[in-house]
């Protein structure tokens, strides 16, 4: 008769540990808005940053050291040509961003002559709406 009660409260903490574990999963299920903690995924940016303002003052006829000044020293340096310099710029923001921008400028003895890439300069046209969607009218009210 020892081993009946033994058995009964075995019975019962299995029973309390199986209804507890059940209303648990029940419970977790009304929550949908809970998000198991992620992995932190890095940005990386990779080679030299190329932006359209950079693009836009170069002009050919500069020289290497000026158009240095402006786009910064090219990661690529063609050894075989000397005239040409490749810039190479990688963004990734895993899950959510990438983009991948290439130029490759070209010198004539030491100025710049010309260009390709995947931005290209704006015009003078584009120049000025953007200046015109730019500007703000301030008035002035004289005080009395």
């Amino acid at each position: 008769m020892s081993k009946m009660p033994r058995m009964l409260r075995i019975n019962q903490t299995t029973k309390v540990i199986t209804g507890l574990l059940l209303v648990g999963l029940l419970a977790s299920c009304s929550f949908p808005k809970f998000k198991l903690p992620r992995v932190y995924k890095l940005a990386v940016q990779q080679g030299n940053v190329i932006t359209q303002e950079m693009v836009d003052k170069l002009k050919p006829g500069m020289t290497r050291s000026q158009v240095a000044y402006i786009m910064g020293e090219p990661i690529l340096r063609n050894t075989f040509n000397d005239a040409r310099w490749d810039y190479v710029y990688a963004i990734s923001i895993p899950g959510y961003f990438e983009q991948d921008l290439r130029m490759s400028l070209f010198f004539d003895e030491e100025a710049l002559s010309y260009f390709t890439g995947d931005l290209s300069p704006t015009t003078s046209e584009d120049s000025e709406e953007a200046a015109e969607d730019e500007a703000v009218e301030v008035t002035v009210e004289e005080a009395s």
